[in-house]
């Protein structure tokens, strides 16, 4: 089976804070889908999406990560967004997180579904044919 074709998109770079750590001493399970967040909502910010609960804009429908390594503090993650074939309404992302004291691993590969809503509406509404082409590449 062949793998969908992917787009990069955005890379994002993220301090691993101190209080990222749980009690066992590495990056809580919770925060890496933060960094993934993060990576995702600055990527939209570079677009220009604004966040107008009047208007239309993304939302997420489904997230997931796959914990390859224990993240630990010090260090920046490097978070590595692409994004896959447009639908009408939405596209698939796909997420990778290396540590910059062991960039050449990946140690957490992540997920989302991007949906583009009308919010006035509340139900899918057509993709921006802006964000189309980029995410299409």
């Amino acid at each position: 089976m062949t793998s969908p074709r992917r787009t990069l998109v955005h890379t994002e770079l993220i301090p691993i804070r101190w209080g990222d750590m749980d009690a066992i001493g590495h990056v809580n399970n919770t925060v890496y889908f933060r960094y993934m967040e993060q990576a995702r909502i600055s990527w939209f910010d570079s677009l220009g999406v604004a966040f107008d609960p009047h208007g239309t804009g993304p939302v997420i429908v489904n997230a997931s990560c796959t914990f390859l390594k224990e993240l630990v503090y010090p260090g920046t993650v490097e978070v590595r967004m692409h994004a896959g074939k447009a639908g009408r309404s939405s596209f698939e992302t796909w997420l990778e997180l290396r540590p910059s004291y062991d960039a050449a691993t990946v140690y957490a590969e992540g997920a989302a579904k991007v949906v583009w809503v009308d919010f006035a509406k509340g139900r899918s509404t057509a993709l921006p044919e802006r964000i189309r082409q980029i995410v299409e590449g």
